[in-house]
């Protein structure tokens, strides 16, 4: 029997990689998986009663969302983004950030097409553009994960399609200034490509950082694509909504894909958002002080190490992407493997953490840490271990 090549060619995901070796060592922390440790608000379930109350609810809805949550979301994106979504654009509900990416690449590229992102890349984001039969044009950050327009620019290619900017980033918790996104949208502009921009984490900052949408820009609305999702701030992450605002003449093709691929976005899921979202960023935010304690205290126990790893500044979402003072090309502890790494840390010191690898990164031993899936007590048993692990390991 014929197997794809393409599929192939796709990388394996690492968060059921790492689940199974959790499964198999009992008791082990996980650092890995990046969701919240909440739920979503009471008014997500008061809501669902508007579903049940409605027959009609059972079918088929439009493609692009209910309106009750399209009116929502546009007052939203008005009030705290400063997008104004105008006639030239539209808003299509999405099953989570990941399929509004899908739809993007789907919509935008033809095969052997590029597309850059950023390293180190969020890893469903090239494995999207790999199934898609693109490239993935990577541009490494600065030594603190920020963006460098130059090289970005000097990356477009006649083939390039569009830039991915992730702010706050997963994986290694950066937030992007003003002026730089700016520029990437404009460079985007000029040379007449798509920027996608994905905002997933835009309640998640620390320590005066500023979250940005560049669809707030002026005159930026014809080429800029702006991913939002419910999973990470509302607690929402297995109700799958996210939503898109993309140029009008781009909704065409895709509405056949979410046609083809889900039909409408699942309707159940569409009222909880409109009662989550009639709770608003109050919500979020009420939640947010627990998660900024435990980053606290993650950055605190690492500083005990600091001679062995680096933590780069990270103002947002909820990961460190820890750099590790080690060789992956050498043998031995000096030249550790970032997943031989994770494996034993799981084996040996039950706390599971993600490989940089993963995020395309082949030369640094990198270990992204995710703070926000925890309560407190627990976390700072998991963030021990790993300080401990770590120590042991690295200085063997």
């Amino acid at each position: 029997m014929y197997d794809s090549l393409r599929m192939q060619s796709v990388q394996t995901p690492i968060i059921p990689v790492v689940g199974e070796l959790i499964r198999a060592n009992p008791g082990t922390i996980s650092l890995g998986q990046g969701v919240a440790y909440y739920g979503p608000p009471p008014e997500a379930g008061q809501y669902i009663q508007r579903f049940f109350a409605d027959p009609q609810n059972h079918k088929y809805k439009l493609v692009q969302g209910i309106p009750e949550l399209l009116e929502a979301i546009e007052k939203k994106l008005a009030e705290e983004n400063g997008i104004r979504v105008g006639a030239d654009q539209r808003i299509v509900v999405t099953a989570g950030a990941n399929m509004g990416f899908v739809n993007a690449v789907l919509a935008i590229t033809d095969p052997g097409d590029e597309i850059i992102l950023n390293l180190p890349y969020y890893f469903n984001h090239e494995m999207a553009i790999t199934m898609a039969d693109c490239k993935a044009v990577c541009v490494p950050t600065d030594e603190n994960y920020q963006l460098q327009p130059d090289d970005i620019e000097n990356a477009i290619t006649s083939r390039t399609r569009a830039v991915v900017t992730i702010s706050p980033n997963n994986p290694t918790g950066a937030v992007y200034p003003e002026p730089v996104l700016r520029q990437v949208n404009d460079i985007c502009r000029q040379r007449g490509i798509y920027h996608i921009s994905d905002e997933a984490y835009e309640y998640f900052t620390y320590d005066g950082a500023k979250h940005f949408s560049p669809g707030s820009i002026e005159g930026s609305s014809q080429h800029t694509i702006s991913l939002f999702s419910l999973s990470k701030a509302y607690g929402f992450a297995s109700w799958r909504i996210g939503w898109m605002v993309i140029p009008e003449r781009l909704f065409m093709p895709i509405r056949k894909i979410q046609d083809t691929i889900l039909i409408c976005p699942p309707v159940i899921s569409q009222w909880a958002a409109v009662g989550a979202m009639h709770a608003g960023r109050a919500y979020c935010q009420d939640k947010l002080r627990e998660t900024r304690e435990i980053r606290r205290l993650a950055l605190e126990s690492l500083r005990q190490i600091e001679d062995l790893v680096t933590i780069p500044r990270a103002d947002g979402a909820f990961y460190l992407l820890a750099r590790v003072h080690a060789d992956p090309t050498r043998s031995g502890a000096a030249g550790m493997d970032p997943m031989r790494l994770a494996q034993r840390l799981i084996e040996e010191h039950k706390v599971a953490v993600i490989p940089g690898t993963t995020f395309g990164i082949q030369d640094q031993c990198l270990l992204r840490i995710a703070y926000g899936a925890l309560q407190k007590d627990t976390a700072a048993e998991g963030i021990g271990r790993l300080v401990h692990g770590l120590r042991r390991i690295l200085t063997a």
